[in-house]
């Protein structure tokens, strides 16, 4: 069987296992696969993206996955590299995905087999290369037996949305490849075939839950809606991190500074959802050994660091609140507006948050200080529910390309707000290229002139010199010519004009500059 012809297979059987998107970045071994995804576009089976190099064109991917989310059904989207150090600066969106359960599908383009090992160039061992990061890995060898494509499709699609494991994440199909590596004649694209039908496991009943207990419920990272809707009909506070997707109203928000003062230290029961990972505050409350901590998971892995989980579960069925509950609750609730305050009060990169937060669109929150000024202020509104968050390794890198995949999967305005040490991480993730869609980007870039995180940390006791040079480490950054010089527009703006900038959206990519004091 010929290259082409297996990719083209390839590409047909990912389409029937529910495949809707493809991320390509240019090489010659895996050309293969890109005239097939090109010729598949064509014929309307499939969306194909160009991107220039292997690292943004992962984090895309993720944005892809995450748009597909929000639009109600999460979909596995596929990622084309070629041979070499190509597979490698995959690592970093592979490892994210894993630590976020998406279904990343890695096709890695290979030599043949018999290369290994004999110095021919671009040919290492790439099978095995993300280690315990993906679900399951494969491979294809040049000249596969054709009858093989569809199970190992099925296979990497099975594993990589998580079907029989409950536990979704990337996969990795790496895939052999001998000249010829161009198509000797046009294909004329069939109808996708039927794909194996893989059935689900199920994944048990919600857990009755008895009301009259002192209960909080901690909603992390992609916590969802549900999370929000459980605590609201059971009467437990919320205490709902900014990317749970659970910061709608009536959420707590001055969690943290209420956890500080004691205000649980009478708590009984804590209810989580999701991956908290924003506070050693909440941290502490998780490994508290007086409390029942149970832990609502749909997938296989769940969030326990310590250890102190009496269940884990994949739904809960909380039962109606008695007065002990509205009680404790109205507690935490008149707590939380007391300890409101006033704007001198509100640092400004706080400021700075609040004033994106009462935006329209997505927002896509950076990692250290930005998403802790987020999660310091921001109110519980309808908002909350469209905030995501690169949260499963916390990483600072591929921030823009992940919001740059959400613009395109979604097809609507997407502000991403980070630091500038991940805009210079991720500048790249801006590019586009001329034959590929515009999004409705912007880039809203918080500069206090280095990494402002450290100074909340017990770092900042170092000596001044010994803290800037190796932990601020700030940068000399042109950030208005870095923008121009990938085509997007540039302005900069102070915090009190944020808001009324970032609301004068005009489409395609835009980065804000936004000054504030160094660390």
């Amino acid at each position: 069987m010929s290259a082409t012809e297996v990719a083209r297979e390839l590409i047909l059987q990912l389409v029937a296992a529910g495949v809707r998107d493809v991320v390509v970045a240019p090489g010659s071994r895996s050309a293969p696969l890109t005239y097939a995804a090109a010729d598949a576009e064509a014929s309307g089976l499939l969306r194909a993206h160009v991107r220039l190099d292997e690292r943004t064109a992962g984090f895309f991917a993720l944005g892809l996955i995450k748009a597909s989310t929000l639009a109600g059904r999460t979909r596995p989207v596929a990622v084309v590299t070629t041979s070499g150090t190509a597979v490698a600066n995959l690592h970093p969106a592979v490892l994210e995905a894993s630590h976020t359960g998406l279904p990343l599908l890695v096709l890695s383009a290979d030599r043949p087999h018999e290369w290994r090992h004999t110095g021919a160039n671009q040919t290492t061992i790439q099978s095995g290369m993300f280690g315990e990061a993906v679900r399951w890995s494969s491979e294809l060898p040049a000249r596969v037996n054709p009858a093989s494509i569809r199970g190992h499709v099925a296979r990497a699609v099975a594993a990589a949305e998580g079907t029989l494991t409950r536990d979704p994440g990337p996969a990795q199909l790496n895939v052999g490849f001998a000249e010829p590596l161009v198509p000797a004649s046009p294909w004329d694209v069939p109808a996708a075939p039927e794909p194996i039908r893989v059935a689900a496991r199920p994944a048990g009943e919600a857990l009755p839950v008895p009301a009259g207990r002192r209960t909080l419920a901690i909603a992390g990272d992609a916590a969802g809606p549900d999370a929000a809707r459980v605590a609201l009909a059971a009467g437990w506070p919320l205490l709902a991190e900014p990317s749970s997707g659970a910061r709608l109203p009536g959420a707590i928000v001055r969690y943290q500074a209420l956890l500080r003062a004691g205000l649980a230290a009478d708590a009984e029961r804590v209810v989580v959802f999701g991956h908290p990972t924003l506070s050693r505050t909440v941290s502490s409350l998780l490994g508290r050994a007086d409390l029942e901590v149970i832990v609502v998971s749909p997938t296989a892995r769940w969030t326990d660091v310590m250890g102190r989980a009496s269940a884990v579960i994949p739904a809960v069925a909380p039962a109606a609140p008695a007065a002990s509950d509205a009680a404790w609750l109205d507690r935490w609730r008149d707590a939380d507006a007391a300890a409101a305050p006033g704007d001198p009060g509100l640092s400004p990169i706080q400021r700075a948050a609040l004033a994106l937060w009462g935006g329209e669109g997505v927002l896509l929150l950076g990692s250290s200080n930005t998403v802790r000024a987020f999660d310091a202020v921001a109110p519980g509104s309808r908002r909350g529910a469209r905030v995501l968050a690169n949260r499963g390794l916390a990483g600072i890198d591929g921030l823009i390309s992940t919001g740059h995949g959400l613009a395109v999967g979604l097809g609507e305005a997407v502000t991403v707000v980070l630091g500038d040490l991940s805009f210079a991480h991720d500048a790249g993730g801006l590019g586009r290229g001329e034959r590929e869609p515009e999004p409705d980007l912007d880039v809203v870039v918080l500069d206090d002139h280095g990494g402002g995180i450290f100074a909340g940390l017990e770092h900042a006791a170092a000596p001044r010199a010994t803290f800037e040079r190796v932990f601020a480490t700030p940068q000399t950054l042109d950030i208005a010519g870095i923008a121009r010089g990938f085509g997007a527009r540039h302005a900069r703006v102070g915090v009190d004009d944020l808001a009324r900038a970032a609301a004068s959206d005009q489409g395609g990519r835009r980065v804000l500059e936004v000054p504030l004091p160094p660390v």
